[in-house]
């Protein structure tokens, strides 16, 4: 007897946890790559070339050690410097490639820096306009609202 919405020939995967991010099992492993942060398309194919992994393997059929492998792989990666989002760090000059939380906590910090220099794009940043270039006379208007909202239109 099949539950509503349940797939009967569709195996049940359990959840695979990759650099801090529950993946479903039953996606394959180049699409469950591109759901951690810091990974796109073309850095989930790098990995799965250079780890030797199928892209069409459900990430749920993985065993613990190809798991494994994937993970010490992603924390210390040996992609071409052109895939790698840290290139020439701030801090010390070499290129690095950032993965999940050390991303995002990377990304606040150069943010918070530019603020405390207090140079333009800082400036940009605290006020909360755009910070490469857009124009702003139609965009990035403060108190538009959705057409169709309640009270947008003029009595």
């Amino acid at each position: 007897m099949a539950g509503k919405g349940h797939n009967t020939q569709e195996q049940d995967y359990e959840l695979v946890r990759l650099l801090g991010k529950d993946i479903r099992g039953s996606k394959k492993l180049f699409a469950g790559l591109t759901l951690v942060k810091g990974v796109n398309w073309a850095i989930a194919n790098a990995i799965c070339k250079i780890t030797g992994l199928s892209k069409s393997k459900q990430i749920g059929d993985l065993t613990p050690e190809e798991i494994k492998q994937l993970e010490e792989f992603m924390s210390n990666p040996t992609i071409p410097s052109y895939l790698k989002n840290r290139r020439n760090d701030f801090d010390t000059g070499e290129d690095s490639h950032l993965f999940g939380a050390d991303l995002s906590l990377k990304k606040e910090f150069d943010i918070k820096r530019l603020k405390k220099i207090r140079c333009y794009k800082g400036l940009r940043h605290t006020v909360n306009l755009p910070v490469r270039g857009q124009r702003t006379k139609s965009n990035f208007r403060p108190n538009r609202r959705k057409s169709g909202a309640v009270g947008s239109k003029k009595k």
